[in-house]
């Protein structure tokens, strides 16, 4: 809350913060540059948007003990001719090239078969940017009345809609679980994820002070959304897991 509100006086929040927080303006953002950038009609609701209410610091702090960073990021990407658009919170590695816009900042990392690593970056919110990208806009129109070309033609898509579904889209993971502080625990829940064929890139188990409780940061390797999903279910199941009490997607390499 008190974040928002300097972010409010700023001018880097709406006084209705909800697509700020929630991801929707992002979600807007990429429904428009999948658009444009696979030539395919991507809608709003094909975006799987997840916005950043229910960060904590407890996650800020594992993410940087790992090597990470936490951002906002909208993704695109296309294998083949099916694609993924989404926005969720990411853990990015600290040597990621967007891990390192903050503040009002925004960045558009795009990877391309042919040119590799390209990104755009600069003032994404304030006033002054604000009013800037509008007039460039207006300038842009005036430029096209003049030359008379506005209305005269349209750019369909060039290919029909083929969206990856949830086996299709990888990625790794951060989990972060309570469980009970017995023998045998963390092996079972080992198995659970080995049951989806799903390991481990890093592990951090620490004990909860006062309680029989431990609480287990792990990063997986690649694994498709449908089984992460399949294995959050096991574990929410599993009646020594006392809560899972986060779980973001991972891009990039951390330490440890």
């Amino acid at each position: 809350e008190e974040v928002l509100k300097e972010a409010q006086e700023l001018g880097y929040a709406e006084s209705d913060p909800s697509a700020d927080v929630d991801g929707l303006d992002a979600a807007r953002k990429m429904a428009i540059l999948a658009t444009l950038g696979f030539s395919m009609n991507i809608d709003l609701d094909d975006v799987r948007a997840t916005g950043i209410t229910e960060i904590s610091k407890e996650d800020l702090d594992f993410s940087k003990k790992l090597g990470y960073t936490m951002k906002l990021i909208g993704i695109a990407s296309r294998t083949g001719e099916k694609v993924e658009v989404s926005v969720q919170p990411t853990l990015l590695a600290e040597s990621h090239p967007l891990a390192s816009v903050n503040d009002e900042y925004n960045a558009v990392y795009v990877y391309g078969e042919a040119v590799g690593e390209t990104m755009f970056y600069g003032p994404g919110a304030g006033s002054l940017p604000t009013a800037t990208a509008v007039v460039s806009d207006l300038v842009g129109v005036m430029k096209n009345m003049r030359l008379g070309v506005n209305g005269r033609s349209a750019v369909a898509p060039q290919y029909k809609k083929n969206l990856k579904n949830s086996s299709e889209i990888y990625s790794k993971y951060f989990v972060r679980l309570h469980v009970k502080d017995e023998v045998g625990v963390f092996a079972n829940i080992t198995a659970i994820f080995s049951e989806y064929g799903v390991s481990f890139e890093k592990i951090l188990q620490l004990p909860l002070k006062d309680q029989e409780m431990a609480e287990i940061v792990l990063v997986t390797h690649l694994a498709s959304q449908q089984n992460f999903e399949q294995i959050l279910q096991q574990l929410q199941d599993y009646n020594k897991v006392q809560v899972i009490k986060s779980t973001y997607r991972v891009e990039g390499e951390g330490v440890l």
